[in-house]
Order: C-alpha cells, then sequence, then structure tokens
C-alpha cells in the first residue's frame, strides 16, 4: 500500500504541472483552438496506457507492470522537456501521451489496493490510493512558479520548469514502484461484457464526470492566464485538493451507502460546479468552483470504482477494469479537443455551460432498478490460466 501510494502521488505530481504548462505552449504556439490537443495527448496515453495495465498485470503480474509502465513515464517526461525547450509542437504530443502511459498505471493501482481487502471496505482501500493525488494536488501546481524560475536562471523557457520537474517526479515512481499485490487467476474477456447492467453504470458514470471535468479544468488555465502562474497554480491546487482530498468520505460513502448514492452526489456536485463557473469573474468565485468541480468528480470516480471492485467476477476483474478505464480516460480527450474548440467559440461560460449538460447524462442509467444481486456477465472466451508471479 506505501509503494502504491506513493508512486500515484508521484505520478499525480508530474501530470498536474507537465499538463498545465503544455496547454500554455500549445495556446502560444498555435492558437487558443490547440491549446487543449496536448492534454488530449496524455489522456490518450493514459486511456492505453491503462488497457495496457490490466492486460499486463493479469499475465506479468503487478510489479514488472508497474515498473516497465512508469519507465515509459519517465522517457515521455523527458521527451516534452526537451519539446517545450526546442519550442516543437509535435514532439511534445509525443512526450505527454508517453506521461500519459504511465498515468495509465497509476490510475489502475487503485484497483490493485482494493483486491488487498475483504469486499466491505473495497471502496474505502481504492479511496485511499485515490487520496495519494492530494500531494500531487499540493506540489505540481505549486511548483509551477519555482520551476519556471529555475528554468529561466538557466536561460530556459519559463514554461520548461515544470516539465522539469514532472521528469524528475516520474524517476521517484518508478523508484518506489516495489509493490507485488495478489493477482487473480485470469481468463480471456470478451469485451461485451462491458454492455452488462453491472458495467453500464460505472462506464456512463465515470465518463460523464470525467468529460466534465476535463473540459472545465483544461480551460481554466487558459481563462486564466493572464493572471500569471502565482494565481494560476492556486486554483488549479484548490481544483486538485477537491478531486483528491476527500477521496477517504467518498469510500466510506461508497462502502456504507452503495456506489450508487456516491455518484448521485457527484452529479449533484457537478452541475454546481459548471453553473458557479460560468457565473464567477473573480479568483474567489473560480476556486470555489473548481473545488466542487474536483469533489463531483471524486464522487462519482470512486462511486464507480466500488461498484466494479465488488460485483465483477474476480478472474476477469483487472482486465475489465482497464478496459473501463481505458474507455473514460479515452473519452475524456474528446473533452480537450473539445474544450478548446468550444472556447474559441463562445469563451469559458460556453464551456460551463456544455460541461454541466453532459454531468447530467448519468441520470438515465443510474436511477434505473439495480439488480438483486451480481448482475450476470457473458461467459469468457475460452483460455488456458496462465502461471504468474505477484
Amino acid at each position: 500500500m506505501r509503494s502504491l501510494f506513493a508512486a500515484v502521488a508521484a505520478m499525480n505530481t508530474a501530470m498536474a504541472g507537465a499538463s498545465t504548462a503544455a496547454t500554455l505552449v500549445a495556446a502560444e504556439a498555435a492558437g487558443a483552438g490547440w491549446s487543449g490537443v496536448p492534454n488530449a495527448a496524455g489522456v490518450l496515453g493514459t486511456a492505453l496506457g491503462t488497457l495496457t495495465a490490466g492486460n499486463l498485470i493479469s499475465r506479468y503480474g503487478s510489479r514488472k507492470t508497474l515498473r516497465g509502465l512508469y519507465g515509459t513515464a519517465v522517457v515521455g517526461a523527458s521527451v516534452a522537456f526537451a519539446a517545450v525547450v526546442s519550442a516543437t509542437l509535435p514532439v511534445l504530443l509525443i512526450g505527454m501521451f508517453l506521461l500519459g502511459l504511465g498515468n495509465g498505471a497509476a490510475q489502475l493501482s487503485r484497483y490493485l489496493a482494493a483486491e488487498l481487502v475483504p469486499a466491505h471496505r473495497k471502496g474505502f482501500a481504492l479511496s485511499m490510493i485515490v487520496w495519494a493525488g492530494t500531494v500531487g494536488a499540493v506540489l505540481g501546481p505549486t511548483l509551477m512558479a519555482p520551476g519556471a524560475r529555475l528554468a529561466t536562471s538557466f536561460t530556459l523557457p519559463a514554461l520548461a520548469g515544470p516539465v522539469l520537474v514532472a521528469v524528475v517526479m516520474t524517476a521517484v515512481a518508478l523508484l518506489v514502484s516495489r509493490t507485488r499485490t495478489p493477482t487473480p487467476p485470469a481468463r480471456r474477456t470478451s469485451f461485451v461484457a462491458l454492455r452488462s447492467p453491472v458495467v453500464l453504470v460505472p462506464i456512463v458514470s465515470m465518463v460523464c464526470a470525467q468529460l466534465t471535468m476535463v473540459a472545465i479544468m483544461t480551460m481554466t488555465s487558459l481563462h486564466m492566464a493572464a493572471h500569471g502562474l502565482e494565481v494560476l497554480g492556486v486554483v488549479i491546487s484548490v481544483h486538485m485538493v477537491g478531486m483528491f482530498a476527500l477521496a477517504p468520505l467518498s469510500g466510506r460513502l461508497a462502502d456504507r451507502f452503495g456506489g450508487r448514492t456516491a455518484i448521485y452526489l457527484g452529479i449533484g456536485c457537478l452541475v454546481v460546479a459548471a453553473v458557479a463557473a460560468f457565473g464567477a469573474e473573480h479568483v474567489a468565485g473560480l476556486s470555489l468552483a473548481m473545488f466542487l468541480l474536483g469533489y463531483g468528480w471524486n464522487l462519482a470516480f470512486v462511486g464507480g470504482s466500488a461498484i466494479l471492485s465488488r460485483e465483477l467476477p474476480e478472474d476477469r476483474r483487472i482486465q475489465l477494469q482497464g478496459a473501463v478505464d481505458a474507455l473514460v480516460w479515452g473519452s475524456s480527450a474528446l473533452a480537450s479537443l473539445g474544450a478548446g474548440v468550444l472556447f474559441g467559440l463562445g469563451g469559458y461560460p460556453l464551456v460551463a455551460v456544455v460541461g454541466g449538460i453532459v454531468a447530467l447524462v448519468p441520470l438515465s442509467v443510474v436511477g434505473r432498478r439495480a439488480p438483486a444481486g451480481p448482475a450476470p456477465l457473458p461467459p469468457p472466451a475460452s483460455a488456458t490460466p496462465r502461471s504468474r508471479q505477484g
């Protein structure tokens, strides 16, 4: 648990600084319409990382898989740093994609923590790994300005500083990744299972929460760029504290009242956040909106993850969890791209309105009567289980 916690904290710190800096670099290099493209590359990398991690863990165990993907993140952060220094946007996209691959391993780590505890405590266990992001929430954005000053002292571009911090943090994640969690016997699974009732509610809820959060958060960086990195760092820190700091509370709620209740609460927070962002004209108002946006996402994310950890068959759990996370992160790439277009058409208020509408979509599935007991999944594809270590 300590190893999982430390690696996730380091990766969140890396992604927080690198994503914000990459957004600003793209806006300067190619205009506001391209500002969401680097973040989209990172999100696509995260999607592929979660899908890959789920399959590799089921075959080779958690330790080798996490180390391999965290090593890829170190390479990605280094490539992104070189791209910012040379002002080369295509290379920056490659670096962000590779960095995202490592982030995918960090995201799937919450399910590894859930495997260590009984069913009635899984929500809290996975929420503790989500809570590790609090370290990134505090360090990532607040290190942007010091990193920028360090970079300029070496006659490098100011925005190269936060990406250099990401290089260091990904290396930390690689060094501390020594976990060896139980890996249940795996069987090949058909992705038709993603349409089953037990998976549909988490998918829709987590995808829509991710879309809303990514769209509004990404454009907040651009909306506040004129205030300077110091103020921007504070607002993004408040947002990320909302995303991670109260995760144990979300886990307790999911264990005590069920994942659907946590999802309902998350939808409410996201809608209020969108309304607050629409009317916010000052830093204090945006900070409140960003906190609610982060906690609404957290509730939906932890609630959906708790459902997947408790109700999926053990022999197909990690693969399906990886597939769900891949859909969540892959679809949110659309939010990064679309948010830039919406910002160009109608500014920040239009992004907030569309985000609020998307947040309401899960009500169409969460409100359906839940089946009594675990919902059946399609039979797995025939396969001979492979032996793995750890």
